[in-house]
């Protein structure tokens, strides 16, 4: 392998995840610094809550393209290198997480990178590796949205599904078990992003949306 091309698909990767759409796009749309909005964070669900629906869909389909992309760089420049994919993945889901160009600076000096919560680019990162993902796990998504009415959840079965996919292709068609390890971290990422909405979650306050929200509005 050549160890530039390698060196380039991982940078990008970063560089690709990092790329903060919706706070550009509710910047454009509104006027507003996202970061300073709802949650905090940068991707389509808090953009779309700041700055209308069409800003919410384009951030999460510009960053769901954000990892597909990574990872389609790095088959393109090294062929038969999984490791290498499942790197690129994770490392477009981190630029996204932690952008380096919302980086922040407190008063007493600490250094703080801002971002999302990352299934957006995981999603596009597991559908590069396998296009099937997409058309099976955004729709069992969106009804976890719909009728379990937690974002955080249904960001989470993101990477579970891709766990569940790419383990059933291992054993049965013998596809790369480094896929699986994907979908593992990208959960841990997932996880460790979405702590305080796992915080809410358990003492149950979180914010909820979709037939649960309705509902809830209905018995008001």
């Amino acid at each position: 392998m050549d160890i530039w091309r390698i060196i380039i698909s991982l940078v990008s990767a970063y560089l690709f995840g990092s790329i903060p759409f919706g706070f550009i796009l509710v910047k454009a749309f509104k006027g507003i610094d996202l970061r300073s909005h709802g949650s905090g964070r940068t991707g389509g669900t808090n953009a779309g809550r700041a700055a209308g629906f069409t800003a919410g869909a384009l951030t999460g389909i510009l960053d769901f393209l954000k990892g597909s992309l990574s990872v389609w760089l790095a088959m393109f420049l090294v062929p038969n290198a999984p490791w290498l994919y499942v790197a690129a993945g994770l490392l477009a889901i981190g630029g996204h997480n932690y952008s380096i160009h919302l980086l922040e600076r407190d008063p007493d000096g600490t250094i703080h990178l801002r971002g999302g919560a990352g299934g957006a680019p995981a999603l596009g990162a597991a559908f590069a590796m396998f296009n099937w993902t997409l058309p099976i796990i955004l729709p069992i998504a969106m009804i976890i949205l719909l009728v379990i009415g937690y974002a955080s959840i249904t960001t989470l079965s993101i990477a579970v599904l891709s766990i569940i996919i790419f383990s059933i292709r291992y054993v049965i068609n013998g596809e790369p078990w480094q896929y699986i390890i994907f979908g593992i971290g990208a959960l841990l990422m997932l996880l460790w992003a979405l702590r305080p909405n796992i915080a809410r979650l358990l003492k149950g306050n979180e914010r909820v949306v979709g037939l649960r929200a309705w509902i809830k509005e209905r018995k008001k």
